[in-house]
């Protein structure tokens, strides 16, 4: 078996841009604005879809069982 070298040359983990100051000096290549990095994420669909798929499976569930056999 070859030992082959890796063919991309990227780095698996890049160190992160810093937060944007002057947008207008970096536009070609911008970083995260303040807002983007420290946005609070308590109003996500997250809490919602936990509950909304189970409800959904178990009314399909029902349906298949009833109507399916």
């Amino acid at each position: 078996m070859e030992n082959i070298e890796p063919q991309n040359s990227k780095d698996v983990n890049p160190e992160p841009k810093p937060i944007e100051h002057d947008y207008d000096k970096h536009k070609a290549d911008p970083g995260p604005s303040k807002e983007a990095v420290f946005e609070q994420n308590d109003k996500g669909a997250g809490p919602t879809m936990k509950w909304i798929i189970p409800i959904i499976l178990v009314i399909l569930f029902i349906l298949w069982f009833v109507f399916g056999r």
